[in-house]
């Protein structure tokens, strides 16, 4: 089976002067309920996928999985990766995330997702290596969107006041569970999401920024 480039889905974002979060229209979904549980997991929810292949050397899974929810928190789209990565998101929302949020906006309801399994370079960047989101080992998330119809963005709240505190505690928690955390102000290709992957290093190394 071949996958293609899954695009990100966003949603107009609309502030609201009174909260601490960012406020957006809201549409009602149920990716929670969707899909039955995978990777050994009942709190990952989502379909299996089976085999990735692809005509780029170094692209692929295989034996992927599109991850729709982890511990009760939606992906706002289908995210295909390896079971490894699914597991470690996971982890890392119940044990980090929601230690750092709280019932912040009513609790997490969903992760937006910028981006997951694509067959491309670092960065874009011609003769690069690889990305790991290539190998069905990364996710990005530019949204922490909360029940109350508020969010936390990267883009819009990374650096300022309490919400940018948030941030940075999300972002350092991910250093470790991930083998590399990338943000605003680490290459310039990440101002506006967060870059998690699960690269396999030596040691296991991991680079944090």
């Amino acid at each position: 089976m071949k996958v293609s480039s899954a695009g990100a889905i966003f949603f107009p974002f609309i502030l609201m002067g009174c909260a601490l979060l960012g406020g957006r229209e809201t549409q009602t979904r149920d990716l929670v309920t969707r899909g039955a549980p995978i990777c050994g997991n009942p709190l990952i929810l989502g379909e299996t996928v089976g085999r990735v292949e692809s005509d780029t050397n170094g692209c692929g899974v295989a034996e992927a999985v599109r991850v729709m929810s982890v511990s009760g928190v939606a992906l706002s789209q289908g995210s295909v990766m390896e079971c490894s990565t699914a597991q470690v998101l996971n982890t890392w929302v119940a044990n980090d995330m929601d230690r750092i949020l709280g019932i912040n906006g009513g609790g997490v309801q969903e992760l937006q997702v910028a981006a997951h399994y694509v067959c491309r370079t670092r960065n874009h960047k011609r003769g690069a290596r690889v990305s790991e989101h290539g190998k069905g080992r990364a996710i990005d998330i530019s949204s922490f969107n909360f029940q109350d119809g508020t969010y936390l963005s990267v883009s819009e709240h990374w650096g300022r006041g309490r919400n940018g505190r948030l941030l940075k505690q999300l972002h350092s928690s991910a250093c470790g569970p991930f083998a590399t955390v990338l943000g605003p102000g680490s290459d310039g290709y990440h101002e506006d999401h967060f870059h998690f992957d699960t690269a396999q290093r030596d040691n296991d190394y991991t680079y944090c920024r």
